[in-house]
């Protein structure tokens, strides 16, 4: 690319105007918010329309020699800026257009308004002795020019290397962070759980220390392909600081590149390449996590930073196992999820994260609504697991978790239960479903401040994700606040309409409030999104009793006891229509069974609107008196 050609100050295409000497983007005279590196990059467009300008000239314009910064992610996103402020797309390019392998062109007509500085050539009658006698008389001024301009050149660049590099001094306080999914740069599409499953790991690595907040992945993945700039997405997860990246694999090797970006103002802090083997992973995630830490500038214990620096070599093939069970866990997919688990654990016995998604996976596949695994077996299962998780590793937070939701909904001990979960979230404080699972149990003994407590510290750590949103109903729908959970139910439906277990919570909030009719609908959503489980049809049948259609409900029944001849049906559904019938020899037989069955839905017995109509009896008193609820 030759030099650039002399150019107006204002330059003007479209219904824009850059003036290069202010630094300011305007569309039909209002100023347009760009400024810093994206400004840089349109100018130097804009010097050279309708020329290729190269990414590596780019880089040298913008981003000089040394500066820690990864280029091609750097000059990604202020192209990306560009075209927002612009209101441009890369698949229908009205400005910028990327030249594939190559770089970028200004295709647009640029015009200048005139006012710029006109360089006037000297005429070619110019006599040569009038020339040869200035030529001498400058020769000194152009060499002691072209020093001069060398050395303010050399201050200009030294002044953006020195006022980019992290120093204590200019990185901002930092108690906060996310870290968006990191992007796939390997050639194969399907490696897309492989970078998903480091940026889980990343996230677990920094969650464990204390000192900050770290947004739960739930809430960050929200983020993958998203086109909103990273004030905005700061703004919406509350946070100081943003980690972005890249992960690329290719055969046995991996490539880990993460930026650190302050929230408010867009600024990178730091940023810095990572590569390794396959085999050494995790300590490459570790790493990270600690260059990370060293970043903000937080102070990590003796045993965070022990724990940081121990992780153990496993498998290419057994860590792959695991990404892919965590993955399709996260996507509620738990049958794919515990197939991948149970090849990882094989492979790698000693692993103790596998195990815990062994349990993780085995306790969900027994509970009420999911249904997929006979309760004991799934609950053994998922206690043989966390012990053996634990044993491989007493500091894992999550096997703690998993422990002490077997405790709570299984065991129904809620002593060892509450112990668990509190040593779980000592370990991390950053883990949102340890503070889920005990704000469900504190909820269900009765302790409602503590329960709204723990379910908004964990939507604070997750925010996007559906079922800390909908767990913060919970206190209020058995505090009796009904129209405060009904609020909150359409508040989360509002996310996402399909969330069956909004539905569900929704329908009971309607009943309780006695809108029967709304219930209903409520309670028939659920079953369409849920697959017709068999809970649908009893929270059908008991708001139909209530609302006085005696034989809607007693059709409930038969529905279900055709159902229980085709696959086993929970004694909790029936008990649920024969309470709504107010029968109370039924309900309480119903009751018993579940109770032998250790159904989890008995664990909210003591606080739920749907067993008022039973509180009176002894032997519903007995019934609760034997759950062990502590005083």
């Amino acid at each position: 690319m030759g030099a650039a050609p002399t150019q107006s100050r204002i330059l003007k295409f479209g219904m824009f105007a850059v003036d290069l000497e202010a630094g300011e983007l305007s569309k039909s005279g209002v100023r347009q918010k760009l400024t810093g590196q994206p400004f840089e990059v349109l100018r130097l467009l804009l010097e050279h329309p309708q020329q290729i300008v190269t990414r590596q000239e780019l880089q040298e314009r913008i981003w000089p020699e040394h500066t820690f910064v990864d280029y091609d992610l750097a000059l990604r996103k202020a192209i990306t800026r560009v075209r927002e402020a612009l209101g441009d797309s890369a698949e229908n390019p009205r400005f910028i257009e990327t030249i594939p392998r190559k770089g970028y062109r200004f295709i647009a007509p640029v015009s200048g308004n005139g006012v710029g500085d006109v360089v006037v050539e000297p005429p070619d009658s110019e006599v040569a002795t009038a020339a040869t006698l200035r030529s001498r008389c400058n020769l000194r001024f152009r060499i002691g020019l072209g020093l001069v301009e060398a050395a303010l050149l050399l201050f200009f660049f030294a002044a953006r290397y020195w006022w980019r590099r992290p120093t204590a001094g200019a990185v901002p306080q930092i108690h906060s962070l996310a870290v968006l999914p990191l992007q796939n740069l390997s050639a194969d599409a399907s490696q897309e759980y492989f970078s998903d499953g480091i940026t889980d790991a990343l996230i677990t690595d920094l969650a464990q220390i204390g000192s900050i907040k770290v947004i739960s992945r739930t809430s960050s993945m929200q983020y993958k392909q998203s086109k909103k700039s990273l004030p905005n997405i700061a703004r919406e997860l509350n946070v100081d600081a943003i980690v972005e990246g890249t992960v690329q694999r290719y055969g046995d090797r991996v490539r880990i590149t993460t930026q650190l970006i302050h929230g408010a103002s867009d600024k990178h802090l730091w940023a810095k390449t990572y590569e390794g083997d396959l085999r050494d992973v995790l300590g490459l995630e570790s790493e990270v996590a600690r260059s990370v830490s060293n970043a903000i500038e937080v102070q990590l214990t003796p045993a965070q930073s022990s724990r940081l620096s121990s992780a153990p070599p496993i498998s290419r093939e057994a860590y792959d196992l695991y990404l892919k069970g965590r993955y399709f866990w996260n996507k509620d997919e738990l049958t794919k999820a515990l197939n991948y688990f149970q090849q990882a654990a094989e492979k790698e016995p000693g692993y103790a994260p596998a195990q815990a998604g062994l349990a993780d996976t085995y306790s969900l596949l027994g509970v009420s609504g999911y249904d997929v695994l006979p309760r004991a077996e799934a609950m053994e299962k998922a206690r043989a697991a966390a012990t053996k998780a634990l044993l491989l590793d007493d500091q894992l937070a999550e096997a703690h978790a998993s422990l002490a939701f077997l405790f709570y909904s299984y065991d129904w001990d809620w002593k060892r239960a509450e112990n668990e979960f509190q040593r779980a979230i000592a370990l991390n404080p950053n883990y949102p479903v340890a503070h889920q699972w005990y704000s469900e149990s504190l909820n269900d003994l009765g302790r409602k401040e503590e329960a709204l407590a723990q379910a908004q510290a964990s939507l604070a750590l997750d925010p996007l994700s559906l079922a800390a949103n909908q767990n913060v109903e919970r206190p209020y729908y058995f505090s009796r606040r009904f129209d405060q959970a009904v609020a909150i139910s359409q508040k989360t439906l509002e996310m996402d309409p399909n969330f069956w277990l909004s539905h569900l919570r929704l329908g009971r909030a309607y009943s309780a409030k006695g809108m029967f009719a709304e219930a209903i609908h409520e309670f028939r959503q659920f079953s369409k999104l849920s697959g017709d489980r068999p809970l649908a049809t009893a929270s059908i049948g008991n708001a139909l009793a209530r609302a006085g259609d005696r034989a809607g409900a007693r059709g409930s029944l038969r529905e279900l006891t055709l159902l229980s001849k085709q696959k086993p049906v929970p004694s909790i559904c029936f008990a649920l229509v024969y309470a709504g019938l107010q029968d109370n020899d039924q309900a309480i037989a119903w009751l018993e069974k579940a109770y032998k069955e250790r159904s989890d839905f008995l664990l909210v017995l003591k606080v739920d609107p749907l067993f008022d109509g039973l509180r009176a009896d002894p032997r519903f008193q007995d019934l609760v008196r034997r759950m062990g609820f502590p005083d």
